[in-house]
């Protein structure tokens, strides 16, 4: 029972679930963030290509 009692107030396992969260959702920003970058730059690229011939 003891046992049992100390496993119910453990909070350890919930801080590294918060922290592969955050990790998670950083990730996906600094995805997002690369796409949408090249995707201007690309753009830009593009246009001063057609604008060389």
């Amino acid at each position: 029972m003891i046992k049992l009692s100390r496993f119910l107030k453990d909070e350890s396992g919930a801080t590294a679930i918060e922290y592969g969260l955050i990790a998670g959702l950083i990730g996906v920003v600094i995805i997002t963030a690369v796409r949408t970058l090249g995707s201007n730059v690309s753009g830009k690229f593009n246009a001063i290509a057609g604008n060389l011939t």
